[in-house]
């Protein structure tokens, strides 16, 4: 046994480090090699894609989805900073969070396409000609898929910090700095946390659009799964569609292992109930971590420079009492900013759209956008009858929620684009109608941002209620009528709210279906927006977009928030 533990494995002893060091660094050492790897290309000519054209061939699959892959790591990365930033300005802010909630409305409503149609040659020209520039395109439209759900998770935290937490933080004067990391950040992360797994789902959703752009006479394909999709649909290749579908699911389970895990597994350390009954969550990635003293040492460095950062401050002063006032006039100055470029931008939009717009091509599109409204309502009403009592019953069982967390990942990061084989096959064959059967591939992706909230909510919900409940031997509906629904009903609109959206924006990619030479579309605004932006037709795109937007903001303001304030207001832990 002592001669066991004196054998000195590579010399590690003699550097005072351990096996698990040596597990970290190829971890580090193998991740900048992928950087590396995936971003040599960058400064290339944007030629260079034209000069090597993509193959179907599956050998070609590992660097298409590593590369992929460091498109979405990178769009999840930014979607962080924006909603840890925007979020916290729109909860903490109340005159700014009238004007930016809606904001983030709108842009959750606007399609992928209308996105690229509007950037592509911005960042072609920001990137001068170079193959960055087209990388910044897809990245920014995956950002796009990414950003909005988890903006409004972490708003809506915010808004719902428990009350005793808040006058804790108060009592020990917090700083403002402080108070976000120590306080906002952490009770913020299980729901965050969740959400970045579907953002990250939902960039696999629409990466077939991201990689594989075409807007009028630009067309250009990115290496990677979703141009390898574009293609194998293009030449009806069901044995590539085999290799994607293969190539998907380990990328997913890889990152799963690699990074949702390890978070899932530290973020428990934030719950605000803490059950001891409960088997904590574990990742191997996390205990590599946590062994090594390489890592050590990098968490001891951030600590300290939080620690720097987040001195205590004094207790409140005269001077100290002013300072909202002056954070209040800053936020007003801001606010009227903000307002002046908005107006600006709607006087040019506007003006373009009511100066070459009919009343009849107004007309067509009103129509076309309330079918569209009408399969969004129906399909949101089917998901959530399905996936409420599903979720709650796996949010109540960590186990079941290890189990279902990366099954749900895949069957959200799953396509719609790999089903048109099937679609189109079926709906040919039976002669069915493609107003009705192509409906659901647009509930395809956005349904599960029901279940992961729900999960996150029934996960979330005080061990005492739940205690209580049973004590009192309440069951059935009384059961799910007093405990259950009212518990997660604000993480379960929150989950609406987004899932309604996406499907607005996975219209463009449900409701026009091709393999091959073969097309099928369901009359639509989705349709009608990804016919104007194969055309070029930017005008009818615009028109298209700010009609998405109108009937988004106005189901918002009408529907759904008035729900997200009641949420708020009636279910909120105190």
């Amino acid at each position: 046994m002592s001669s066991t533990r004196e054998v000195d494995f590579f010399g590690l002893r003699r550097l005072n480090a351990t096996p698990w060091d040596l597990v970290a660094i190829v971890l580090v050492i193998g991740l900048v090699a992928f950087l590396a790897r995936t971003s040599r290309e960058l400064l290339e000519p944007l030629a260079h894609l034209e000069a090597i054209p993509l193959s179907l061939d599956p050998i070609h699959l590992p660097e298409y989805a590593a590369r992929t892959t460091l498109r979405m790591l990178t769009a999840l990365a930014v979607s962080l900073v924006f909603s840890l930033s925007y979020a916290t300005w729109a909860a903490k802010n109340e005159r700014a969070g009238k004007l930016l909630v809606p904001i983030l409305d709108v842009l959750q409503s606007v399609p992928i396409l209308g996105f690229i149609s509007i950037t592509v040659v911005f960042f072609l020209t920001l990137g001068r000609g170079r193959v960055i520039g087209a990388e910044l395109v897809a990245i920014f439209a995956i950002f796009t898929s990414q950003a909005w759900n988890m903006a409004f998770s972490v708003y809506q935290s915010l808004r719902t910090v428990p009350t005793e937490l808040c006058e804790a933080a108060d009592s020990f004067h917090l700083t403002p700095w402080m108070r976000f990391w120590q306080l906002e950040v952490p009770f913020a992360m299980p729901a965050l946390v969740w959400n970045m797994m579907m953002s990250m789902s939902g960039g696999w959703f629409f990466v077939v659009a991201a990689e594989a752009i075409t807007v009028g006479n630009t067309t250009f394909a990115l290496p990677g799964v979703g141009s390898y999709i574009a293609l194998a649909i293009e030449h009806r290749d069901l044995a590539a569609i085999g290799w994607a579908i293969a190539t998907m699911l380990v990328v997913i389970l890889l990152y799963d292992q690699l990074l949702f895990r390890p978070l899932v597994a530290w973020m428990d350390r934030f719950r605000v109930e803490q059950d001891p009954g409960l088997e904590a969550p574990r990742s191997w990635v996390l205990t590599v971590l946590r062994h090594s003293q390489l890592a050590g040492a990098a968490r001891s460095a951030v600590r300290a420079v939080f620690r720097w950062s987040a001195r205590p401050r004094a207790a409140p002063t005269a001077r100290a009492a002013a300072e909202p006032r002056r954070a209040r006039r800053g936020g007003l100055l801001v606010l009227l900013l903000v307002l002046a470029a908005l107006a600006f931008a709607l006087r040019h939009i506007f003006a373009i759209l009511i100066e070459e717009t009919s009343l009849a091509a107004a007309l067509e599109v009103s129509r076309l956008a309330l079918l569209t409204m009408t399969r969004v309502f129906v399909l949101i009403a089917l998901a959530s009858v399905v996936w409420v009592p599903v979720g709650v019953w796996v949010g109540l069982r960590p186990r079941a929620a290890a189990i279902v967390q990366p099954v749900a990942q895949f069957l959200a990061a799953f396509p719609a684009n790999l089903l048109f084989p099937i679609a189109v096959y079926g709906i040919v064959s039976w002669r069915l109608d493609p107003n009705v059967w192509l409906s659901p591939l647009m509930i395809l992706g956005t349904q599960w941002y029901i279940l992961f909230n729900v999960i996150v909510g029934a996960a979330a919900m005080p061990n005492e209620l739940r205690y209580a409940a049973d004590n009192l031997h309440v069951g059935g509906w009384l059961w799910w009528r007093k405990v259950a629904l009212p518990g997660v009903f604000p993480y379960y609109v929150t989950g609406v709210i987004t899932a309604s959206g996406g499907s607005w924006n996975a219209s463009i990619v449900a409701e026009v279906a091709t393999w091959g030479d073969l097309k099928l579309e369901a009359g639509g605004l989705g349709a009608y927006i990804a016919d104007a932006t194969a055309a070029g037709d930017l005008h009818r795109v615009a028109l298209g977009i700010a009609t998405m937007c109108l009937f988004v903001v106005v189901i918002n303001r009408v529907l759904w928030r008035p729900l997200y304030d009641y949420a708020e207001r009636k279910f909120r832990l105190t």
